[in-house]
């Protein structure tokens, strides 16, 4: 079977090397399924070992979407078939996860630059690859959201510790509406690195073909993607932002201690913002359960490092799964399509500690976590 990923490596003018890297599965708005992820993952540590590679480009085939996030349709499938007596509850969840989390976690700590083209739809597993990359290229189609609230997950892909390093209150403010934000936005909380106009993305790839780093470092190699960069670069061409111009407004409504008070505030706001109205609509019909682990992981890390947060997201996100919501809010949203999910609980308030406590317990009891070796 031909995994969605296509792989190729283009000479420099110096005769070193660039990779690039395609998600291609443009019907599926190029959603991570494990294949891809394994193959993506195996990939970049070849690179990492090619003196002759000197940089990775990655992106998504498509004008729709760079990535729309995780293959979680799969996920929910597994786990109906676990729950039949196929394999242990929770497997496939916590294999899946794992290798995304590590594939995640590789491009965090990349040795050369990655460039990421995250250009359309970027949402929860897409923005975990964009999240990490040395070089995040942002377009006047870009489009990025975590709405897991909706599906009964939380941001996950280290959002739990990148999130945090926003202003305060922002980061908690997006997990908790899922809110959809632009380049200008990703820009301003630093989501995004680089505003590039869609038509110079192949001017980009371009100049750096035309680069000369041999015999090179990984500084001479930055130094020539910032090179690249430099001449391609248009901020003016960047749309309005959203959440910069409404932040006071933000931190007021999240300014809070508990996550009961915080979604009380954002809910009784009476603001006709358009961007604000749609923010508190999906909060309202969101997971109670998602609103908690929201809260709590990005209080949880906000110290931490980012191997610690990966760690915790791997017990939690399985713990969705199997103990959550997820399922009913796949089912909902995705499968039947319903949106009507029935959560397990009535409100954010109706949640015993009981309940959010269990999210927290390891699913492999005293057994070392999959991803220990994360330093």
């Amino acid at each position: 079977m031909t995994v969605p990923v296509t792989f190729e490596e283009h000479a420099t003018r110096d005769g070193g090397r660039i990779g690039i890297a395609t998600l291609s599965a443009p019907r599926a708005l190029n959603a991570l399924s494990r294949d891809m992820i394994d193959a993506l993952d195996a990939r970049l540590a070849q690179w990492a070992e090619d003196d002759a590679v000197h940089a990775v480009w990655l992106d998504g085939e498509g004008d729709k979407a760079f990535c729309a996030g995780g293959d979680v349709v799969a996920l929910v499938g597994a786990l109906k078939r676990e729950q039949q007596g196929e394999g242990a509850p929770g497997d496939f969840a916590r294999g899946y996860f794992g290798a995304e989390y590590r594939l995640d976690y590789r491009i965090h700590t990349y040795p050369k630059p990655i460039l990421v083209w995250a250009d359309g739809i970027v949402m929860g597993g897409g923005l975990g690859l964009m999240a990490g990359a040395s070089h995040r290229l942002v377009t006047e189609t870009t489009r990025i959201a975590m709405p897991e609230i909706t599906i009964g997950l939380y941001p996950d892909i280290g959002a739990s510790w990148f999130l945090t390093k926003m202003a305060p209150g922002v980061g908690r403010y997006l997990g908790l509406t899922g809110a959809s934000i632009n380049a200008r936005d990703a820009l301003d909380i630093g989501l995004a690195d680089r505003f590039v106009p869609r038509a110079e993305r192949q001017a980009l790839l371009e100049r750096l073909l035309d680069s000369e780093i041999i015999p090179g470092t990984a500084d001479d190699a930055e130094a020539a993607v910032v090179t690249a960069l430099d001449g391609v670069e248009d901020r003016s061409q960047a749309p309005l932002g959203q959440v910069q111009p409404h932040l006071d407004h933000i931190q007021a409504l999240t300014n809070r201690a508990r996550v009961e008070d915080a979604v009380a505030s954002i809910l009784a706001d009476d603001s006709d913002d358009a961007w604000l109205a749609a923010n508190r609509s999906r909060l309202a019909a969101g997971c109670p359960l998602s609103a908690h682990l929201t809260w709590q992981m990005q209080g949880r890390h906000r110290h931490s490092s980012l191997a610690d947060a990966f760690r915790d997201e791997l017990v939690v996100s399985v713990q969705c799964g199997v103990l959550g919501d997820f399922a009913e809010g796949v089912r909902a949203l995705l499968i039947d399509k319903d949106k009507t999910p029935r959560w397990c609980h009535r409100d954010v308030a109706a949640v015993p500690e009981t309940d959010l406590a269990a999210m927290f317990s390891a699913p492999w009891a005293g057994q070392p976590s999959p991803l220990d070796d994360l330093t």
